[in-house]
């Protein structure tokens, strides 16, 4: 079988992702963060997953930023 355990995001999904995000900074410090309309507009969790299942650079920004933040949250 091909296991990843030292992959953080393997078993992650982009809604668990984006709901953690949101409640560590809060929308406003996302659309500071990561300059993405979905998240300076009106953001929702249902909006901002929409535009980034389609948006491949957009995704890969929030999944870089969760990355570093759980790396950091690691930290001693």
């Amino acid at each position: 079988m091909n296991q990843q355990p030292n992959d953080i995001l393997h078993g992650v999904t982009l809604k668990m992702i984006l709901t953690e995000l949101e409640a560590e900074y809060g929308w406003e410090e996302l659309g500071r963060r990561i300059e993405i309309r979905c998240f300076t507009h009106d953001p929702c969790l249902s909006s901002s997953l929409k535009f980034l299942r389609k948006t491949p650079w957009a995704r890969d920004k929030v999944e870089e930023l969760y990355l570093r933040w759980k790396m950091e949250a690691d930290e001693p």
